[in-house]
């Protein structure tokens, strides 16, 4: 008898590295709470800007990516934008870094 396994592919990847780093960041601010927004906005002539945010609500259209014990959410007109992406934090430099596909 073999057994079935479920693949639920995730939109956004979030690595261990970024996940220690919000979860520092929530003990900073003693809120548990706390949950790590990713959006686009538009930037003009040099295209895209990619931002994080903390949030402690989640709004209507939001799509939460859950990960160790950490909400990464992602607004409804940033999903498109995000999609097969990566946010990472490298200690060494101390900076946020999102890879796109």
């Amino acid at each position: 008898m073999s057994v079935i396994e479920t693949f639920t592919p995730s939109v956004l990847q979030v690595t261990a590295s970024a996940v220690a780093k919000v979860q520092s960041l929530r003990d900073e601010e003693s809120n548990p709470d706390l949950m790590l927004r990713v959006y686009v906005t538009g930037g003009g002539c040099s295209g895209f800007q990619y931002g994080f945010s903390f949030e402690d609500t989640m709004a209507e259209d939001d799509t939460p990516v859950l990960k160790d014990g950490v909400t990464v959410l992602i607004d409804s007109l940033s999903y498109q934008y995000l999609a097969g992406s990566t946010v990472d934090y490298r200690s060494e430099e101390h900076t946020s870094e999102l890879q796109s596909p």
